[in-house]
């Protein structure tokens, strides 16, 4: 059972855990698989044909399901091939050179993009990860200040989260050395890029380091920018090491919020190997878990999703072109509310409404209304839905590790943790254009029951005592309304038993403050802060939340929070916010405490609006630091006017602690506003009692 796989031009490499070591099998005979449909006429010339190709080995005729609403398997080709690395390159051909010979949409291909450690692991049945491993993977952290890797130099170097002394050749010593002793099988990486880095001043300098078990490295793929969903994001590139798996932080997603021991479980179910998890999207994963379940089921993954939309009259497509539910909050500060979630409530309306691409909206029952408000029909006769198939394991899994990690179980909340986002995303990725197997009914058809269920909850809590002060999709916060009301775990009850998904308290707020927004009348929907009856606080959407804020902005906010506990009196808060407003004009804050963090969508050069980021961007050009779109920028504002290259500098820069008190003290007092927002003060009257209350202020900053 590998840990890392590494296919190559001549064979396969596995690299496998023992009890005192590691130990690397070569598999020579490994041939990838790619399959082909077209008629039967066509099917019998691109045979002939590819029997001549040098990258096939194989062509044969297999019977498969070629998606998953076929009733019978159909005759495809088999295609094996030469190399992993040709299997994309032969497919372009057969639908860019080959079909032209026929009429357009004649062939498709099939099981062509599965990454290669992913295939491997697939087309060999080989799990990549033991479920009883002989002894516990190692991991060795390894990192680099950005100036260092600007500069091609490795004197910022860190190992273990320990900076290493010294010159670049003693810097890379002392890597070996603790490479050599902790013989590590994970690399976690603050970026992939010091693979390349490592290894070119090691060959410069003549000194013998090498990141992997073996001499060497692979580049896999270079970097590039990507948009998804509306959002431009940005792939660093990607490199292979002998006989480990690399973490690149910079573009490990799943590792942040799960760790190894999630990232472990997610590899278990998916069969990606670990490193192509670690970089792997929440989409690509899922995709993995689907694409595994349909080639155990016959079923033919399409390279290209081709499934259109079906027609809509106008009424039908204004019904079913909605999110989900939400129940509009009015701003203000209420004791005693309770939070109340609904336990994954789209991956559980998949699995009991059985809702999947071909089940919604099936030819055989046109006359069935299933779906609340779109009308649509779910096919009865399919016995195992793909995507409940799919979901439920997943879905009981995870309730497990919930219950484990309450009893303090560490290893289960990391699971539960990195099984949350492959939920989260299982309903939105349906109406995903190129998700394998989505379909944008099954998207229409999922938000249509959860807001049904949504609905009905309110209903139900709203009949037993108690009044929803806010909804959204899938929790709500509820106040007793009556003296008689009923406990809460009757309320929950009765609607788990109404709507047949398990309505969970979450826990009871000795306050709750809803914020309003700030543009316009009403409560913004997902900002809202309280203290929590064990104590705890919870926080969304406000300034301590957000990537951008400066840690000290940030940190003075959650202290702003704890003096509104103390009676949730905003005039305290002020006072309080005078403290850190003397803390900021005494001008001895470290940079690192002040630094704005931005995602850049574009180059420097393509902003219409010069603002301090795109200042911070060119700062950095400046001084080699390359910025990617889709990669964040990190500066101190150190002026509030003029050339915005001139207002800012990058943290390591020497002038960065001459920073612009005027601008962070408009922040602190926008993080101040939003504490106090709730109780209808505006940041003018925020502004005004700091002003009127002259003592408060001059004890505040020292003054007399």
């Amino acid at each position: 059972m590998p840990f890392a796989v590494e296919p190559g031009p001549d064979a396969v490499l596995t690299w496998h855990r023992t009890a005192d070591g590691v130990r690397v099998e070569r598999d020579p005979d490994y041939r990838p698989t790619v399959y082909v449909g077209a008629p039967s006429r066509v099917r019998e010339r691109l045979a002939a044909d590819l029997a001549d190709d040098p990258k096939v080995t194989a062509v044969a005729t297999a019977e498969k399901y070629p998606d998953l609403h076929a009733d019978a398997r159909e005759s495809v080709l088999r295609v094996d091939v030469e190399r992993p690395g040709e299997v994309r390159t032969l497919a372009r051909e057969l639908r860019g050179v080959r079909e032209r010979e026929f009429a357009p949409g004649t062939v498709r291909c099939y099981n062509v993009d599965f990454a290669p450690g992913f295939r491997y692991c697939v087309e060999t049945d080989t799990p990549p990860e033991p479920d009883d491993p002989p002894r516990e993977l190692e991991t060795l952290s390894v990192g680099i200040d950005e100036p260092s890797l600007a500069d091609r130099d490795l004197g910022g170097l860190t190992v273990g989260g320990d900076p290493v002394a010294g010159d670049e050749a003693t810097a890379l010593r002392t890597l070996a050395h603790r490479l050599g002793r902790a013989d590590p099988d994970v690399l976690v990486l603050d970026t992939a890029d010091l693979v390349s880095l490592v290894h070119d001043r090691a060959d410069a300098l003549g000194v013998d380091c090498h990141l992997g078990r073996r001499p060497g490295h692979t580049l896999l793929a270079g970097a590039n920018t990507f948009e998804s969903y509306g959002r431009v994001g940005h792939s660093p590139a990607r490199y292979r090491v002998p006989g480990r798996a690399i973490v690149d932080r910079s573009n490990a997603f799943l590792w942040s919020k799960g760790g190894l021991d999630g990232l472990l479980d997610l590899v278990e179910r998916s069969w990606r190997p670990l490193q192509e998890t670690a970089w792997g999207s929440i989409g690509t994963v899922l995709t993995a878990i689907q694409s595994r379940e349909a080639v155990e089921r016959d079923v033919l993954v399409p390279w290209n999703k081709w499934e259109p939309e079906a027609f809509k009259d106008l009424r039908t497509l204004h019904d079913a072109d909605r999110g989900g539910h939400v129940v509009s909050p009015d701003p203000g500060c209420y004791e005693d509310v309770v939070e109340v979630d609904f336990a994954s409530l789209y991956p559980n309306v998949i699995v009991e409404e059985r809702i999947s691409a071909e089940t919604v909206r099936c030819d055989c029952h046109p006359d069935r209304e299933d779906v609340p408000e779109v009308g649509y029909s779910l096919c009865p006769d399919v016995e195992e839905p793909f995507l409940a198939s799919v979901l439920e394991p997943i879905i009981d899994d995870r309730a497990e590790y919930k219950e484990r990690a309450a009893a303090g179980d560490d290893a289960a909340a990391a699971k539960a943790e990195a099984w949350k986002w492959i939920l989260v995303s299982c309903f939105g990725y349906q109406g995903y254009r190129n998700a394998k197997f989505g379909r944008i009914e099954c998207h229409e058809a999922i938000n249509a029951v959860a807001r049904d269920v949504l609905l009905t909850a309110k209903e139900a809590i709203e009949a037993r005592g108690w009044r929803v002060l806010h909804g959204i999709v899938d929790s709500l916060w509820i106040q007793r309304a009556d003296a008689d009301a009923d406990p809460v775990a009757a309320v929950t009850d009765a609607v788990t038993e109404r709507t047949g998904i398990a309505l969970e308290d979450e826990g009871a707020f000795d306050w709750l403050c809803l914020v309003p927004r700030r543009e316009r009348a009403g409560g913004a929907l997902t900002r809202y802060f309280g203290r929590r009856a064990d104590g705890e606080f919870k926080v969304r959407g406000i300034e301590c939340r957000q990537r951008s804020t400066p840690p000290f902005v940030a940190d003075a906010q959650r202290d702003l929070l704890h003096a509104l506990d103390d009676g949730r009196d905003p005039d305290a808060v002020c006072d309080r916010l005078a403290t850190h407003r003397a803390r900021l004009r005494a001008g001895d804050l470290d940079p690192e405490d002040l630094v704005v963090t931005r995602r850049v969508s574009k180059p420097a050069d393509a902003y219409q609006r010069e603002t301090p980021a795109v200042g911070a961007l060119r700062r950095a050009a400046d001084r080699g630091v390359e910025k990617h779109p889709g990669e964040s920028v990190r500066y101190v504002v150190v002026a509030t006017e003029g050339d915005p290259e001139r207002q800012v500098r990058l943290p390591y820069e020497d002038d960065a602690d001459d920073y612009s008190v005027a601008h962070y003290d408009r922040l602190l007092c926008r993080a101040a506003t939003s504490v106090v927002s709730p109780f209808g003060w505006s940041e003018t009257d925020v502004r005004e009692h700091l002003r009127a209350d002259r003592d408060a202020t001059l004890a505040a900053y020292g003054g007399g």
